[in-house]
């Protein structure tokens, strides 16, 4: 059994709340967590691209709107490409940034629902706080399956299927 589970969320954009942000983020990071099997405490930040902008700028050098960024509260140990990472033996996993307007826009253009679409982005960003990337293709296509994995759990279509 997990140890307990928490989702913070800090909302700097009001559109969040009406997009439903808390419950949304609660459900992403207790899926994923739930399927690691390890409880942790995850804040969640929703903000505008204005903000997110900004936060790119400062962390990754990156000075323009992305969907969703994520920073661990621990450095991760190195494991093989595409295995799965050494889970993190601390409460706080770190904290997660979401951009409204960036969510909005690509669950449009794929023609998604945007609940659906959030809730993908936390799964990923939640993976990132667990010690999951995508620098090369082993880890990018672990990454992918546990995220495809979470997702049927919680009912919601393979984000990465091909539409024509």
């Amino acid at each position: 059994m997990p140890d307990q589970i928490t989702a913070d969320c800090v909302i700097e954009d009001e559109r969040w709340e009406a997009a439903g942000l808390e419950q949304l983020a609660a459900r992403a990071v207790e899926a994923t967590l739930r399927w690691h099997r390890i409880g942790g405490e995850v804040v969640v930040m929703g903000c505008d691209d204005l903000r997110i902008s900004a936060l790119n700028a400062d962390f990754r050098g990156k000075p323009r709107a992305t969907n969703v960024l994520s920073w661990p509260s621990v450095e991760h140990l190195p494991h093989p490409p595409g295995a799965r990472p050494v889970m993190p033996d601390e409460d706080e996993l770190g904290d997660i940034a979401i951009a409204y307007e960036t969510c909005l826009a690509e669950a449009a253009e794929q023609g998604k629902p945007v609940a659906d679409h959030v809730t993908h982005l936390l799964v990923h960003a939640t993976l990132h706080l667990l010690g999951y990337d995508h620098e090369n293709d082993p880890d990018a296509e672990f990454m992918e399956a546990t995220e495809r994995a979470i997702l049927q759990d919680l009912g919601i279509a393979d984000p990465y299927r091909e539409t024509s």
